[in-house]
């Protein structure tokens, strides 16, 4: 298994990974500039460079998360251009990082009078970043956490906002565990249903990485509140069993995006690879 956590870029990216790989980690997630920003950010080739080698020489894997001013469904056409520039910069970036792919969450109903203008909308602004986008390294639509029924909370949004796009070659996706279960997509019983229809529909051979997350609130609640994996949420450690075993996620990057007061990354991605193996196990 390969688990990791979310690590600051202060030291640069290849400080990001080394940072990573001091945790034992395998795998890490970062931010590739300011994260309350839309702003292009001139970022350093040869820091990227270094940080890509260095990934590549110890088997890190690396994800980049979007900025949180990001969305696919701008409210004007000046944040619809500054997100456009945004995310291009983004994708640069993490691909001179050798990343996977950039995180980006789904997007927000903006009509209640038709509700398919917010999907159409999310298309061409998919369309419009990746139009010229010949890199590896790919954009990661991310599931929302909202209450049962809205928007960017069932795989089958995720999956048709990629088939409706010009490039869904340069689509991916990234499960996060907590809006799962926050939308009632996971309850933490059904996840033999989970895994059928997303077979069924595609999604599990596009995913790239998960948010591995445990949720302060119970399954149908809405709110995107993270907690430790163990004994901190409403998803048991026997519900995470059943997930993190599936067969087809063995391969897959979990990252934690866990809150870090009561106990560090490095002993929370310990604890991960005691319970389900990875990087550093004893055998």
């Amino acid at each position: 298994m390969k688990f990791g956590s979310h690590v600051s870029i202060r030291d640069g990216y290849f400080g990001a990974a080394k940072l990573a790989l001091s945790m034992n980690a395998s795998a890490f997630q970062y931010f590739p500039k300011n994260p309350r920003s839309l702003s292009v950010k001139e970022f350093n080739r040869d820091d990227a460079m270094l940080c890509k080698n260095f990934c590549l020489v110890h088997g890190l894997e690396s994800i980049a998360h979007m900025p949180y001013p990001t969305s696919l469904t701008p409210k004007s056409a000046k944040k619809r251009d500054d997100v456009i520039q945004s995310l291009r910069n983004d994708l640069e970036i993490a691909n001179a990082c050798g990343s996977i792919g950039v995180v980006v969450h789904f997007g927000n109903q903006i009509s209640h009078d038709d509700p398919l203008v917010s999907y159409r909308l999310m298309i061409d602004m998919l369309d419009e970043v990746l139009s010229e986008w010949e890199g590896s390294c790919k954009i990661l639509l991310e599931n929302n956490s909202g209450k049962p029924g809205s928007i960017g909370t069932t795989l089958e949004e995720l999956v048709q906002v990629r088939n409706l796009s010009n490039r869904p070659e340069k689509i991916g996706f990234c499960l996060d565990t907590c809006h799962a279960f926050a939308s009632g997509l996971w309850n933490g019983e059904n996840w033999d249903e989970v895994l059928e229809k997303g077979m069924e529909l595609g999604y599990f051979d596009r995913l790239k990485a998960i948010h591995f997350n445990n949720s302060k609130y119970d399954t149908g609640s809405g709110k995107d509140r993270h907690a430790n994996i163990f004994g901190h949420g409403y998803i048991s450690e026997s519900q995470f069993d059943e997930l993190v075993k599936t067969p087809q996620l063995k391969d897959i990057p979990f990252i934690l995006e866990t809150p870090k007061e009561e106990i560090t990354h490095k002993e929370e991605i310990r604890q991960l690879q005691e319970r389900w193996g990875g990087k550093g196990e004893e055998k």
